[in-house]
């Protein structure tokens, strides 16, 4: 009916005031394309990200077509659909800030050793954005969402899991892609979806919830191994309840029940970083360091010393009420 309470209202318009609509340094590439993305940072004019503006689509989808926002509303989502669909790799992926910003004789210059100096395409950012259209009304059967599908079948790794670009690591990069595949209509039966569930299942801990070391950018025994957190526990649910499969059921009241009994004040504590900057390889590709020469040519070790990793002090607040707020629409006129 278009009626908020005043606090889902101011935080709607400030959402709506913050779309950027000025051209910025993706115009090189993308000339003739109109602006319409949202930022990360505050006053960041000139390098809106397309992971954000997924997040904020995702938001305004919400809210279509409802009291006298609705005509700004849909044209912030326009700008913003357009924008995103322009700014596709050539690989059917979604960089973070530019369009195929992946020419990898960029890390080889001597003075090139201070992380990330490209923006490949990612798993994460490329499945918020196949989210927001599928909430949007975009199917799998749609151009951009057909790329984009094929960029994620390609990019899974042999044991089911999707890499993380700007979260750790595996456990991120898996619950984004599930609830992806979701939104767009996508067989949650395939084989391939099946995979993915089944290694997060691998990963759960003993104590319900799930946990991932940084180490995991370089050491992939690691892979969804760690001290288990309330981000990482809500990613993994996220992308157990949008499969929704029958048999994962107890994993995931398990997982709820983890963040249940350690909220505090409120809240959830998480000293651990869960977040990345430069996630530990620097040189335009995932590093595998099976190969010891590898390893002493680049002086890279598990202890990420070319890493630039973030503790998002939000993550611990926001991600495990999404996942419990997703459960409970799951379960939504279910008896029991």
């Amino acid at each position: 009916n278009g009626e908020y309470p005043e606090e889902v209202a101011r935080a709607l318009d400030w959402v709506l005031d913050q779309q950027v609509l000025r051209k910025g340094d993706w115009s090189v590439k993308l000339p003739d394309t109109a602006p319409g993305g949202w930022a990360f940072e505050y006053k960041n004019y000139f390098y809106p990200d397309t992971d954000d503006t997924a997040v904020a689509l995702i938001a305004l989808s919400q809210f279509r077509g409802e009291g006298a926002r609705a005509s700004r509303i849909e044209r912030a989502i326009r700008l913003g659909v357009d924008w995103l669909v322009a700014m596709q790799s050539k690989g059917g992926g979604w960089g973070a800030f530019d369009k195929d910003n992946d020419r990898k004789f960029l890390t080889k210059i001597p003075f090139c050793d201070f992380g990330e100096a490209l923006d490949p395409p990612s798993v994460d950012v490329t499945a918020h954005i196949v989210e927001a259209f599928g909430k949007l009304g975009l199917g799998k059967e749609h151009p951009s969402m057909a790329r984009a599908l094929r960029y994620l079948k390609r990019e899974q790794e042999p044991d089911g899991s999707w890499f993380g670009r700007w979260g750790v690591n595996y456990i991120y990069g898996t619950g984004a892609v599930l609830p992806a595949l979701e939104a767009i209509g996508e067989d949650m039966t395939a084989p391939f979806v099946s995979r993915a569930c089944d290694w997060l299942l691998t990963r759960q801990q003993a104590n319900g919830g799930w946990g991932e070391s940084c180490a995991s950018y370089m050491d992939p025994a690691m892979a969804g191994r760690g001290r288990a957190t309330a981000s990482q526990t809500a990613w993994a649910l996220m992308g157990l309840i949008a499969a929704n499969r029958r048999e994962d059921r107890d994993a995931i009241e398990r997982g709820l029940a983890f963040l249940i009994e350690r909220q505090s004040s409120g809240t959830w504590e998480e000293a651990e970083y869960t977040g990345t900057g430069f996630p530990g390889y620097g040189v335009g590709a995932t590093i595998k360091l099976g190969d010891p020469l590898l390893a002493e040519r680049l002086k890279q070790g598990p202890e990420l010393s070319r890493a630039f990793m973030i503790n998002y002090n939000l993550y611990r607040h926001y991600f495990p009420l999404m996942a419990m707020g997703r459960w409970r629409r799951s379960q939504a006129g279910r008896s029991g």
